[in-house]
């Protein structure tokens, strides 16, 4: 129905609003200035809009002229804690706080797709649900917004969920990527409090060095990772944080650190956190010293259903071109609370390429560098893909005898 031409006169408006969230970046589940800026840009579209209670979100219900499915399309809005050093014209007034993760393109790329969807609203054979997110990194946004019904707003649950995420680097701007299976990894992490008993540092055999317990148990994880667990389902466990005493003559009573764990499978992530648990109470008891465990399970793998990433990944050639389109070999280490979406309904997550014009995608600075730099340019290709897998989606589903678009779904 749609095409990439049909995007275009959209440009400079989704530029416009994706510079003002750009200026003004939130973070977290409280979003009050994003939200309005949304709620802003849909005024006078055709929609049933709703807000959260517990959240910053908007949900937006497009009614199609003809009976059909219920396709939900979702864009993440909160920004980072980073201080930004792009010197861009519309870079970040807020202190300390960037959109470095590209979510203000998303928001300004789902409000393209919505323009969209309601010109030819006539035309659509169901319903779309709009999905603007807070709180995706690390706040779990999406399991609130679940927890509050968007996936049944339509009135009915909806059939299918598509999502975009774009990237500063590695691709360039139109590009779309994405595979079938695991896509993205699970994400997880965990705080240990080492206590034992402190004293001067000239007499340790007096101590009990919680120190020492807890730089074995640092190193000891990574060795146990290595042995341990299947290298054809692989796990990350990073040690971030690390902190223990005040003076250089005194053994401190208690050593602290922060991990995060990123793996494939649901078999891994159990298996790593078992792990995790054996191996700090095994050191803590050599050590007689005693060591709490907050382990906390954050978002599962982002897993794409083989037929949902075919479809996604045909619908990006037809609009793109075959040049256009990437399937990535293997899984990406980043993770996203789409997959709590994708839990429960059939979908995909793509990946769209935002570089802009004249940088090597090779040596772009990265997503959550204070340096990324994402291209305008690719809030056009959001908003027609979007649109477009929404409403093949809506074609898929209503053809189905039994409801599903595939073996996959």
């Amino acid at each position: 129905m749609f095409t990439y031409d049909d995007a275009l006169p959209l440009a400079d408006e989704l530029a416009e609003l994706r510079h003002r969230l750009h200026r003004e970046p939130e973070l977290g589940l409280h979003l009050p200035r994003t939200q309005q800026k949304v709620l802003d840009a849909l005024a006078g579209l055709p929609l049933e809009i709703t807000t959260g209670e517990r959240l910053s979100s908007v949900t937006a219900v497009l009614r199609g002229g003809r009976t059909g499915p219920a396709v939900l399309l979702r864009a993440d809005m909160d920004a980072l804690p980073v201080a930004e050093d792009t010197g861009l014209p519309y870079a970040s007034e807020v202190p300390g706080v960037m959109h470095a993760c590209g979510h203000d393109l998303h928001t300004a790329g789902l409000v393209g797709a919505a323009r969209l969807l309601a010109s030819r609203r006539e035309e659509l054979a169901g319903d779309v649900v709009l999905m603007f997110q807070p709180g995706e990194e690390g706040d779990g946004g999406a399991g609130i917004m679940i927890e509050e019904g968007v996936l049944d707003a339509a009135g009915r649950r909806v059939s299918a969920a598509y999502g975009l995420h774009v990237f500063s680097t590695q691709l360039p701007t139109g590009m779309a990527a994405t595979r079938a299976g695991t896509f993205l990894a699970a994400s997880d992490a965990f705080d240990a409090v080492v206590v034992g008993r402190g004293g001067h540092g000239s007499m340790p055999h007096l101590t009990r060095d919680p120190l020492v317990a807890a730089c074995e148990m640092v190193t000891a994880l990574q060795t146990r990772i290595a042995r341990e667990i299947d290298v054809n389902d692989p796990a990350v466990l990073t040690v971030g944080a690390l902190h223990a005493g005040e003076a250089r003559n005194v053994v401190p009573s208690r050593a602290e650190f922060r991990a995060t764990v990123r793996t494939y499978s649901e078999a891994g992530r159990v298996a790593v956190q078992t792990l995790v648990e054996r191996t700090l109470q095994g050191i803590a008891l050599a050590h007689g010293v005693d060591v709490e465990l907050t382990y906390t399970r954050q978002y599962p793998a982002t897993v794409n259903p083989a037929d949902e990433a075919a479809y996604a990944l045909e619908t990006a050639r037809e609009l793109f071109g075959p040049h256009a389109v990437v399937e990535v070999p293997t899984p990406v280490s980043g993770s996203e609370d789409f997959s709590m979406v994708l839990e429960r309904v059939p979908g995909a997550f793509v990946a769209v390429g935002a570089v802009p014009p004249g940088t090597d995608p090779a040596t772009a600075p990265v997503n959550h560098a204070a340096q990324a730099v994402f291209d305008d340019g690719a809030l056009p290709v959001q908003a027609a893909l979007l649109a477009r897998l929404a409403t093949g989606a809506m074609d898929r589903y209503a053809a189905a005898p039994d409801g599903t678009a595939g073996s996959g779904s």
